[in-house]
């Protein structure tokens, strides 16, 4: 089975953004198992990436990408990380150089959103990722 980590500074507050994540990580559990970690810091990011192999990092300056690229992103990146694959999202301050350079950068936009709005899109796109890949009708 595939396993995903997601690492993101801070905890979601909002009981809605939690249930609507929970719903798509339940939409995806027969395939890939979700671990979520909050970080106190920039610095704990760093730490738990240290010995990750292939590390996604969310970023403004990170390359845009359609859905469908996004898909097949996803797919090669999985090839390349093996059945283990990491995503970091920053907090207000951004994430650390460091963090940056040893990672793929990639933007969910141009817009700026809270880190609790952006773990949803994520999930959200993870998901609609693996409808594309499947050629289902979510997409459509």
């Amino acid at each position: 089975m595939l396993k995903l980590r997601i690492l993101s500074v801070g905890k979601t507050k909002e009981k809605w953004l939690e249930d609507a994540f929970n719903e798509y990580q339940k939409r995806l559990k027969a395939n890939l198992q979700i671990e979520c970690l909050w970080a106190k810091d920039s610095y704990q990011l760093l730490e738990w990436t240290q010995k990750e192999s292939l590390i996604i990092c969310l970023d403004p300056t990170g390359r845009l990408l359609t859905s469908e690229a996004f898909a097949t992103f996803f797919s090669k990146c999985w090839e390349q990380g093996g059945s283990r694959l990491t995503i970091v999202i920053g907090g207000a301050e951004g994430l650390p150089l460091e963090l940056k350079q040893h990672s793929i950068l990639i933007s969910l936009s141009l817009l700026t959103f809270t880190h609790q709005i952006t773990r949803l899109i994520l999930i959200e796109q993870i998901y609609r990722a693996t409808e594309i890949l499947k050629n289902s009708q979510y997409h459509k």
